[in-house]
This record gives structure tokens, C-alpha cells and sequence, in this order.
């Protein structure tokens, strides 16, 4: 564990060492504060004309919970498939372009110290940032009646999302040494992840099954709307260990080349 925490301190040293921590942050604030304000006007509209709605066709009463809460929760997992690669595309690339992955990777430290480290290090900072944006869901309590279980839920799933796009970005940074196309790699395989449910008639109606079971947005949506599956939560550690392990044997098999 010690080791683990050693490569952690250096990584998060590195990212408010640097501008990525702060620019990052910065504007994936401002565009979900620009998404939230969106969901709480339309919210307001809603409310303002349930009056006659109700009247006329008997319309459900608008609900905090479903029309502000739900969707700003998963706003959050498209806005994330964008700002996780940038998070992510530096902590093997960089390494390999300046020639320390060697020293790294020759150090008494194992392959899995530097891996866990790293992924610790940049959850940890995807942490900070979204309890700096769960300040917009307090706000709203002051003026709803929010269910905080349902809240609670909705970032459950927010951080098991959360691991699961950091570990598909870890693998693309290690596969190269340029972070632009570490970005770009993560980012295609994240929007594959996700779109991959809507696409079942190109490879037969058998595997749709299997694509919706594969689709990211799926596992998230039910844990957004405070229904919490062990199926979902199993689903999301296995893919996230999934994809350190292939980090793992992409990191190890360049030792053996050597």
C-alpha cells in the first residue's frame, strides 16, 4: 500500500502542479452549471404551467427528483465521456515520452503499484470535482423536497461510471506515447461503449442482449433513478478491473520486449 500511495501523491503533485487539473475542472463546471440551468428554467416552466395542465388533462404534478435531479445526474455521463480522456492522457504517454517509463518500470515498484496509483490518483481528482458540483444539488434542496436516497444512488453510480472510463483511459494512454492520441483513442472506445446498445441490427438481433448489457448508459440510468442492482454495481467493478488488467498486460508485455 505504501507504494501505491507514493505514485499517488506524485500523480496528484502533477495534476495541481499543472494547468490540466484546473482547466479540466473549470470547464467541466461551467458546462454543467450551463446544463443544470437549463433543466432548473425548463423545471420552472413546467411548474408554471402545471396549473392549467392539470386542469385540462389531468398531468402528473412536475417532480425535483425526475425533471432536475435525473437528468442532471446524467447529463453528467456525456459531458464526463469528453473530460475523462483529458484526465487520463497523460499518466502512461507522458511517461513514455519523456523516457521515465523506463526508470518506472525497472524500479522495484510492480506493474500493479504503478497502475492502482495512478488510477487512484485521477479518481481521486474526478472525486474533488464532483463534490464541487454536487454544491448545484444543495442548492436545489433548499428548494425542493429531494430524495436523498435517490441522490445518493445517482452518485454511487456516478463513481462507479466514474472508475470504469478512468481504467478504459489509463489503457489508451498506455498504449502510446503522444496524449493526443491517447485522448482520441479513449474517447472512441468510451462513445463505442456507450452507442454500442443502438446498433443491434448490424450484427443481428442475438447479440442485442449482449450490446445492451454492454452499454454504459444502461447500468447508469437505473442507479440515476435510485434503483440500485447488484447486477449494475458487479457490472461496473468487473469492467473497471477489466481494463486495468488489459493496462497490466499491455505494460508488461513492452517489459518483455525489453
Amino acid at each position: 500500500m505504501g507504494n501505491i500511495a507514493a505514485i499517488f501523491r506524485k500523480e496528484m503533485r502533477s495534476y495541481f502542479g499543472s494547468p490540466i487539473a484546473y482547466v479540466v475542472a473549470t470547464g467541466f463546471l461551467v458546462m454543467m452549471g450551463y446544463l443544470f440551468q437549463n433543466e432548473v428554467v425548463e423545471f420552472r416552466a413546467k411548474c408554471l404551467n402545471y396549473t392549467f395542465q392539470h386542469q385540462e388533462h389531468g398531468v402528473d404534478p412536475p417532480n425535483v427528483n425526475e425533471d432536475v435531479v435525473f437528468y442532471f445526474f446524467l447529463s453528467q455521463c456525456l459531458v464526463w465521456l469528453v473530460v475523462t480522456p483529458m484526465l487520463t492522457m497523460r499518466l502512461f504517454a507522458e511517461e513514455k515520452g519523456s523516457g521515465t517509463i523506463e526508470l518506472l518500470m525497472t524500479s522495484p515498484l510492480t506493474t500493479w503499484q504503478v497502475i492502482l496509483g495512478k488510477f487512484a490518483a485521477c479518481l481521486g481528482l474526478y472525486v474533488i470535482i464532483e463534490l464541487l458540483l454536487l454544491s448545484l444539488i444543495i442548492v436545489v434542496s433548499f428548494y425542493g423536497d429531494l430524495n436523498w436516497a435517490r441522490v445518493l444512488s445517482a452518485c454511487a453510480a456516478i463513481l462507479l461510471l466514474g472508475g470504469s472510463f478512468i481504467s478504459v483511459g489509463i489503457l489508451a494512454s498506455s498504449l502510446t506515447d503522444k496524449q493526443i492520441v491517447a485522448v482520441v483513442i479513449a474517447f472512441v472506445l468510451l462513445l463505442l461503449l456507450f452507442v454500442v446498445r443502438y446498433s443491434p441490427e448490424l450484427i443481428g438481433r442475438e447479440w442485442a442482449t449482449v450490446l445492451f448489457y454492454l452499454s454504459l448508459i444502461d447500468h447508469t440510468r437505473d442507479m440515476a433513478r435510485g434503483v440500485v442492482d447488484s447486477s449494475d454495481v458487479v457490472f461496473f467493478l468487473t469492467f473497471t478491473f477489466f481494463f486495468l488488467f488489459l493496462t497490466h498486460a499491455a505494460l508488461e508485455s513492452r517489459r518483455w520486449r525489453r
